[in-house]
């Protein structure tokens, strides 16, 4: 597939119509979105020869992207259903905890989490492993889905506005089983404005991006506008470098 211009409508659509196919057809989705994060990250360096980091990164098709593009890519995924999910694992594929990488501090040139940070229950902590394990100078990709985007409840947005318990509620009565995700357990309620403030204020890593990774116009500029981008960025994109 031809990269598509980002940011831009044709994109945006492209995502979101891959999106919606999610649970009929996640090959597709998410081998989009994998393209699409690799096109994002060779902005800034190509990820040829590169040693490339998938923390969460789930049955491996950020992974798999990265290596076709010539990285040295490993995933490690703490949850083994998740890892198995296409019936086989990555080759390479470590079970591990984010919070705990088995890696010495500096072995990435790119430490690469998409998706994860509104499912751990300390994100601070998380981000700084990430930090630990990326070489100075390289780069850190981090997006995480906001509590008050549309989609912030997950298979229960967008009635988590009305509470995380009714939420779920209405799910199972809609669908007869019970959700995925529990706010509280496996999903945690990570705001836009604190997570700015807090890679801002660390000391170890720079921010060379914060931008909407999915908003097909001023992709930047709605991050910076304090409450609006609780619910209009949907999904912050954070491109950090670390700092020697």
């Amino acid at each position: 597939m031809r990269a598509l211009k980002d940011p831009s409508l044709a994109r945006s659509l492209a995502l979101f119509r891959a999106f919606m196919r999610e649970q009929t057809d996640p090959g597709r989705c998410y081998a989009l979105l994998a393209r699409d994060a690799a096109d994002q990250l060779e902005r800034y360096e190509p990820l040829k020869g590169l040693t490339v980091i998938d923390v969460g990164g789930g049955a491996g098709e950020f992974t798999e992207e990265f290596r076709r593009r010539g990285a040295r890519a490993y995933l490690f995924e703490p949850d083994r259903a998740e890892l198995m999910a296409r019936g086989t694992a990555v080759d390479g594929a470590v079970v591990a905890d984010g919070y705990l990488l088995p890696l010495v501090g500096g072995a990435a040139d790119v430490a690469f989490s998409s998706n994860v940070l509104e499912h751990v229950a300390d994100p601070q902590t998380f981000l700084s492993e990430l930090v630990r394990v990326t070489r100075p100078g390289g780069l850190i990709y981090v997006s995480f889905t906001n509590w008050y985007s549309p989609w912030g409840g997950h298979e229960w947005a967008p009635w988590h506005y009305f509470g995380a318990e009714r939420a779920r509620a209405r799910y199972r009565r809609r669908t007869g089983r019970e959700a995925k995700h529990t706010l509280g357990e496996n999903l945690f309620a990570v705001h836009i404005g604190p997570t700015l403030r807090h890679v801002r204020a660390r000391g170890d890593v720079s921010v060379v991006r914060a931008r909407s990774r999915y908003w097909p116009f001023l992709a930047d500029a709605v991050t910076r506008v304090p409450g609006l981008r609780e619910f209009a960025t949907w999904n912050l994109l954070l491109i950090l470098r670390r700092c020697p």
